[in-house]
């Protein structure tokens, strides 16, 4: 059986407000007959917390993953299961230095203690007795599983939670099983360059939990630059611009959630 993970974290603020959220696809029956699992099937997760951080969302993510994985008892070497996160504090973290972390009881390179112990113990009892690998994505790549993670996480973020889906992988109205590499650079490289040469509608930033609308690049890169934390982002139309602010957990540009 293939398990593919797709998490995210978000917050307005650092800290503030913040969510998290992920969509696992489990892609056939493990061949245990106690399973609970028949058809290849899509379930999203997400949650949030008033004052948190982005760091801290992107670890509860994949925690709250792997808790739900576990939950289902598979057989070992039954399933290969990877977690896709766009995190490279995760996937540093638990490929790179989680391990002299514990080693040197919790302190890292600098002689400081690491931040988010707490959750990162967590995620080290979540991983225990299964067998993970893990894969770094291009943020905001185009690749679904990652970009509706997002989406769950930044509705939690802003109190305005989605519906989360679980069934059918033929009832789930989105392609998430495309995330070969070749597959995720072509959506980069091909993604990038018609935003590069498409005439903008307008441009779009989050501030401090403050959205705001501009004509021009150059207005929105002065709000932005330098701060920390924040989003931008382009649209072509009329229709992504309100596709945008939906998926940024507002209704309006006048900052309505």
């Amino acid at each position: 059986m293939d398990i593919k993970i797709f998490t995210d974290g978000s917050s307005s603020g650092n800290p503030g407000p913040g969510g998290w959220g992920a969509v696992i696809l489990m892609d056939q029956n493990d061949g245990n007959p106690k399973s609970e699992i028949r058809n290849p099937k899509v379930t999203e997760l997400g949650g949030g917390e008033k004052k948190t951080t982005n760091n801290r969302m992107e670890l509860k993510a994949v925690i709250e993953s792997l808790r739900f994985i576990k939950s289902y008892k598979l057989r070992a070497k039954s399933y290969e299961l990877v977690v896709y996160s766009d995190s490279s504090y995760v996937i540093n973290g638990v490929t790179k230095w989680l391990d002299g972390w514990i080693d040197r009881d919790w302190i890292n390179s600098k002689k400081e203690p690491v931040q988010n112990r707490d959750l990162w113990e967590e995620l080290v009892d979540a991983e225990d007795g299964l067998d993970v690998k893990w894969k770094l994505l291009p943020g905001h790549s185009g690749v679904t599983g990652n970009e509706k993670a997002d989406e769950i996480a930044t509705s939690f973020t802003f109190g305005k939670p989605k519906k989360l889906f679980s069934g059918s992988i033929d009832d789930y109205e989105f392609d998430i099983k495309d995330i070969s590499h070749d597959s995720v650079m072509k959506k980069v490289k091909d993604n990038k360059k018609t935003r590069q040469k498409g005439k903008a509608h307008s441009y779009l930033s989050l501030v401090e939990g403050k959205l705001m609308k501009h004509y021009t690049w150059k207005e929105c890169e002065a709000r932005v630059k330098g701060k920390p934390n924040v989003r931008f982002k382009k649209a072509l139309s009329p229709e992504e611009e309100h596709e945008i602010i939906r998926s940024w957990g507002f209704t309006s540009v006048d900052g309505k959630h």
